[in-house]
């Protein structure tokens, strides 16, 4: 079992920077494949980013390519999502998520353990 608890969501203007933080308990982080995901209200959660075990594989949704950064610490059993020229429509709540086995994957439904969520609210 993993817990997954993100943090550093916020208010920003459009046009701005935040880092998300999602720490996960445990001594099998370097196991998982991570994402992130949003939810903006009344829509379906969608994919945002997902990194495999070392790192060295990346998926990006479209709308955030070029935009937002996926990447971890495993000594720290940490994701990171560093998100810049932020914009309204990137509002929404982030959560992260994990995955057992090392496929990176967009589909929601593959990864087994969420975060909390944390709201980020981009203002225009």
């Amino acid at each position: 079992q993993v817990q997954l608890v993100e943090s550093g969501g916020g208010l920003v203007q459009a046009g701005g920077s935040l880092r998300l933080s999602c720490v996960a308990s445990g001594n099998t982080f370097a196991m998982y494949v991570m994402g992130w995901f949003r939810q903006a209200p009344v829509k379906e959660r969608e994919f945002v980013a997902a990194m495999n075990r070392s790192g060295g594989t990346t998926y990006y949704a479209d709308s955030v390519k070029g935009r937002f950064t996926i990447s971890r610490d495993n000594a720290k059993n940490t994701v990171y999502l560093q998100m810049t020229s932020l914009k309204p429509e990137d509002t929404a709540v982030y959560y992260c998520a994990a995955k057992r086995d090392n496929t990176v994957t967009v589909i929601r439904t593959r990864y087994n353990y969420w975060g909390q969520g944390t709201q980020v609210t981009v203002s225009s």
